[in-house]
């Protein structure tokens, strides 16, 4: 090779070399509209602060194809295999072996399952207690075998044990040597485990090289709060995150699509907001002050408003298309000056004041403040309380306030809705309260006579005419259905085709990468 063939060679060669070198990113950046962190006890974790990451560091016996929340797409997580008796009031549950808790905890065996589950079961330690009332036992078989036995069927026991609130399995041996601590150091068997949390910064984890699937692409996560809006979209513009929480309004989606190198996510599920009341307060225990709420409501405003690709229109209390939706149920259209004629019916010709407490949280403190302008314009004033998110679900449930205004993505059946919401034994404040906000005990017979209803149309007629009760008696008002917005660097790939996501973000897993 002469001198000029070998220069021109080691020219290339030196200008391939950082091109070869080169390797995608490891670390995730992702910004979270929120103050701090709430509790990371995923039997505890109800905000939607706490439910995207816990997904990311726990899994669950079964759980949704990710980017599905579809309860077709069920498959295997931390169990192989299950099979039922005739009646479904037996299931016997077969574990993975050898899956690796994270930290020095040790191997997952039933032991882990049954106190996991029977943690779920306990109000005092779990938020979806309520979930669990028809399990009778949780018994350990083998150290890789489970067996539930429920009190009589339910809709969808998968349904429960899925990957999302109630249903993740926890370290036994963890929490009883963490105790209270645990909320703030979970242990769990997901591909990524907590590392560190720097208050009102950052929540860090870090990848499971051990996870079951195999190790992450994914080395490092930091999930940074930031409640500002401003600050979280100019943080994302300036490419210091990788992955932000959006925000649920047609401008942002609108102004973040031109972002270049930005691709807007949105999915499902679509949350239903609602007004609950109590109706065990003044002046709300009056069936024609509630009936003036929900005339006074201008659903096509507040969907106007919110924007066309991230909300629908909800026509009853549970969300379109969960399995035993109707619309046929009575509800109430907007009708400002019926509001008034029944405020005045009910003795408040000039109306009256309620202070009602609400979260910061941005998304919903904006749809708030839309609901405010409409019913101040009948007459009713609402003085906001606006606490921090986590203080909000505190406060909620102890029944500290008259209205509350709650958005929900839960498992797409409608019992899981009415039980939660509008069965009395369901009322906050009470030893086996979920989250009935407004002491609604309209349709308990049908609630629960369709939870062991072994035929289909007559389950789905229950649920059916539950829904009509329940909206007959004002227990709440429907307000808007809206849908997930995230916004990520197209360089970030997660691995699957998302659509849906009950932990309301995406899920981050080991096949989530850098391009």
């Amino acid at each position: 090779m002469g001198f000029r063939a070998a220069l021109l060679a080691t020219v290339i060669a030196c200008a391939a070399a950082p091109l070869a070198q080169a390797a995608p990113k490891t670390d995730l950046v992702v910004g979270m509209s929120a103050q701090d962190v709430g509790k990371l006890d995923p039997h505890l974790a109800v905000s939607t602060i706490d439910r995207a990451v816990v997904a990311w560091m726990f899994n669950a016996l079964v759980r949704f194809k990710p980017g599905s929340m579809d309860p077709a797409d069920i498959e295997p997580d931390l169990a192989t295999s299950w099979e039922y008796n005739a009646d479904k009031t037996v299931w016997t549950f077969h574990l993975r072996p050898n899956v690796k808790f994270h930290g020095n905890y040790g191997t997952l065996t039933a032991d882990d399952v049954v106190f996991s589950l029977l943690k779920s079961a306990d109000p005092k330690r779990s938020a979806a207690s309520g979930d669990f009332a028809a399990f009778d036992k949780v018994e350990a078989v083998d150290p890789l075998t489970v067996r539930v036995t429920l009190k009589q069927t339910i809709p969808s026991l998968l349904g429960v044990l899925t990957n999302y609130g109630g249903g993740f399995i926890v370290s036994k041996k963890a929490v009883e040597a963490l105790g209270d601590k645990f909320a703030a150091n979970p242990i769990g068997t997901g591909p990524f485990a907590f590392s560190a949390i720097v208050p009102n910064q950052a929540l860090e984890l870090v990848a499971n090289k051990d996870y079951f699937r195999g190790a992450p692409k994914i080395e490092k996560i930091s999930y940074r709060f930031l409640p500002s809006n401003a600050s979280r979209d100019l943080a994302f513009q300036n490419g210091e995150l990788d992955l932000e929480y959006g925000m649920q309004d047609q401008t942002w989606i609108d102004r973040t699509r031109k972002i270049p190198h930005a691709v807007v996510d949105v999915f499902m599920p679509a949350e239903l907001a609602a007004l609950h009341l109590n109706m065990s307060q003044k002046p709300l225990d009056d069936v024609r002050v509630r009936q003036a709420i929900a005339y006074a409501i201008n659903r096509k405003e507040l969907l106007k408003w919110q924007g066309a690709d991230v909300s629908l229109e909800p026509q009853s209390i549970i969300p379109t298309g969960n399995l035993g939706y109707t619309a046929d149920n009575g509800l109430p259209q907007y009708d400002p000056a019926k509001a008034k004629a029944l405020l005045a019916e009910a003795g408040f010709p000039n109306g009256f004041t309620l202070k009602v407490i609400h979260t910061q949280l941005p998304s919903m403190l904006a749809q708030m403040q839309v609901v405010q302008a409409q019913l101040k314009r009948v007459g009713i004033l609402l003085d906001l309380q606006v606490v921090e998110h986590a203080t909000f679900h505190q406060m909620i449930r102890k029944d500290l306030s008259p209205i509350v205004f709650y958005a929900a993505a839960r498992f797409p059946v409608a019992d899981t809705y009415l039980s939660q919401f509008y069965l009395s034994r369901s009322t906050v404040n009470t030893p086996t309260a979920v989250v009935n906000f407004s002491h609604c005990n309209a349709a308990d017979a049908e609630i629960d006579a369709a939870r062991t209803e072994p035929d289909d149309k007559k389950q789905i007629a229950l649920w059916q005419t539950a829904q009509r009760k329940i909206i007959a008696q004002v227990c709440a008002v429907p307000l808007i259905e809206t849908l997930q917005a995230w916004v990520r660097k197209d360089n970030l790939e997660y691995g699957y085709e998302l659509k849906g996501s009950l932990s309301l973000g995406p899920l981050i897993t080991e096949a989530t990468h850098f391009k």
